[in-house]
């Protein structure tokens, strides 16, 4: 699965997407009531652990190159990191997933203001049923605390994905990756100090959970770069939808969370327009290193013979 070709990249986003589900699920696995600060503290710190040993793809004359960028981008990925797991240890982990795939719409909404990108009308589609497909998800009745917070952590996805365009352009992934959780160890630290001295108690399975956490959403990370690195985009983003498969099922399987026609169809109306969006671009950009006229030679050739 090298990601070279747009069928293994496909299957690396079923499988990152699956991966990144089993992450929740160490979230979810926690116990009502556990320090979240001291959670979010330790994965961040774990996962800038299992990164260390690729630190060889960082810049080391231009480590700090967009330190504002990065510096707003980690902050605001804590915070989406506390409101996901808000969300999740109170929301089934279908209804969860399912609100945060308002951040590829968030996220086009975002373009027109900030950069002025232009709407086609299937992407406007895909934002009004999005957001109404949310609000039937939810529904006002079930609208609370961990509504609004698996909405936060939407919003944290989409402003991260529109600031990623800030950075400076010669920065491997990596490189990102390891400077974002670098400045935000010390919020985290301070959180989870603030939370100790408040009352709550060391909880020693929390390490466990925030490495298996940490390391699944690492997995899901690597396997997004390998899938995009060679492929265009467009050709294969609509496999990132497959995730909302992989809560559904896990979901009602470990956690006996039958979803039902509410969930159905509101998530129907999420992520239906947005994969039409997908298959759309994908239909007028051709794949890269596709040339149809170099096609039609090699088929002339074939008849020819």
């Amino acid at each position: 699965m090298s990601g070279k070709t747009v069928n293994s990249a496909i299957l690396l986003l079923v499988i990152g997407n699956a991966m990144a589900l089993v992450s929740d699920v160490f979230i979810k696995l926690m116990e009502p009531g556990a320090p979240i600060f001291q959670f979010a503290f330790l994965r961040c710190l774990i996962t800038l652990a299992f990164l260390l040993p690729l630190a060889r793809k960082i810049d080391r004359n231009n480590l700090f190159a967009g330190l504002k960028v990065h510096a707003i981008r980690a902050h605001i990925h804590l915070a989406g990191l506390l409101c996901m797991i808000v969300a999740l240890s109170n929301l089934p982990l279908a209804t969860a997933n399912a609100v945060f795939y308002a951040a590829p719409i968030l996220v086009m909404v975002f373009s027109v203001f900030i950069f002025r990108e232009s709407l086609t009308p299937l992407s406007v589609f895909a934002v009004f049923s999005g957001f109404a497909g949310i609000v039937v998800i939810l529904r006002p009745v079930e609208f609370n605390w961990a509504a609004i917070a698996a909405l936060g952590s939407a919003l944290a996805l989409a402003i991260n994905a529109v600031m990623v365009r800030k950075l400076p352009k010669n920065q491997t992934t990596v490189h990102k990756l390891i400077l974002n959780y670098l400045l935000v160890i010390p919020a985290s630290g301070l959180l989870a100090v603030w939370e100790w001295q408040q009352g709550a108690t060391w909880h020693p399975e929390i390490l466990f959970t925030a490495a298996g956490s940490a390391l699944f959403i690492l997995g899901y990370n690597i396997t997004v770069l390998l899938a995009y690195r060679q492929v265009d985009a467009n050709q294969v983003t609509s496999a990132e939808y497959t995730g909302l498969i992989w809560a559904v099922g896990i979901g009602w399987i470990w956690f006996n969370e039958v979803p039902d026609w509410w969930f159905l169809v509101g998530s129907m109306m999420v992520v239906i327009p947005l994969v039409l969006t997908g298959l759309d671009q994908r239909r007028k950009s051709p794949a890269r290193g596709f040339n149809p006229a170099a096609r039609e030679k090699r088929l002339s050739t074939k008849v020819e013979a």
